[in-house]
């Protein structure tokens, strides 16, 4: 199916709006069952992928899905095997964030992976438009991007926590971020410059061709996420994680649109 054609428009158009409805559900209505949760990562990791399919073919986006999902899994399927812990910390994952897979990694992880780097990496390529032609845009739009990702891990832990999707386990360093050990922020920062150093060749537009314009979706989902872990903590009354996303979400924004207009 080729990225411009009508089918493959249609089945962005359609995941884009069941994404919406889900969200919303999640949004007014986070009790409403188990499933509700990995049905959220699962559209949210499906409308990703055919978004990016609007300028990169699609064999591309699959083989940078998958290595996202790999990378990202096995990361997090060493921090939850006993006694090990590394990159992110002492983690105990809760059913509610999916069943397992080999009694470590709950199935969602991978997917939440493939969320946290391609909306991220899409809103960096917004923020950086202005410096697209410049030698050092893609050293920039890596270390960017995987501090963007640092910042959704940020905001994801509040939410987690509410959700009761994980809990971490009690480390020799006191420093954490809502329960949260510093090791975790760190490790996400760490392991998505590990991604982004085996992806962003297929993330390469090498074919000339008439520019599609600004690609807005990931700015979209990567708010509304942002919006969805606020919710979640003002519900849980944490006030500080409230106001980190809301100032995040307003300082991506203002660069994502300085970006586009540019």
């Amino acid at each position: 199916m080729h990225p411009d054609s009508n089918s493959a428009k249609y089945l962005r158009w359609a995941l884009n709006g069941v994404l919406g409805v889900v969200f919303i559900w999640e949004l007014v209505a986070p009790d409403s069952g188990p499933w509700l949760y990995p049905a959220l990562v699962t559209v949210a990791a499906m409308a990703c992928i055919a978004g990016m399919t609007r300028r990169l073919p699609l064999q591309n986006v699959l083989m940078a899905a998958a290595i996202v999902a790999l990378i990202g899994g096995a990361a997090h399927s060493l921090t939850a095997k006993r006694d090990f812990g590394i990159p992110f910390g002492p983690i105990g994952f809760q059913p509610g964030s999916g069943d397992k897979i080999f009694g470590l990694l709950p199935w969602t992880m991978p997917l939440l992976w493939i969320v946290a780097v391609f909306t991220a990496r899409g809103v960096m390529r917004l923020i950086l438009r202005p410096w697209r032609k410049t030698k050092t845009y893609g050293w920039w739009l890596i270390g960017l991007t995987a501090a963007l990702v640092l910042a959704f891990d940020a905001a994801l832990e509040p939410f987690a926590h509410v959700r009761h999707l994980w809990f971490w386990q009690l480390t020799k360093i006191s420093l954490n971020w809502q329960s949260a050990p510093i090791v975790d922020l760190i490790g996400w920062y760490c392991v998505t410059l590990l991604i982004l150093a085996f992806i962003s060749p297929f993330l390469i537009k090498k074919q000339p061709g008439r520019s599609s314009g600004s690609d807005i979706q990931p700015l979209i989902i990567w708010l509304g996420t942002l919006l969805l872990f606020a919710v979640a903590a003002a519900g849980a009354k944490l006030w500080l994680p409230v106001t980190v996303d809301a100032a995040v979400a307003a300082v991506t924004l203002v660069l994502a649109i300085r970006g586009v207009k540019w």
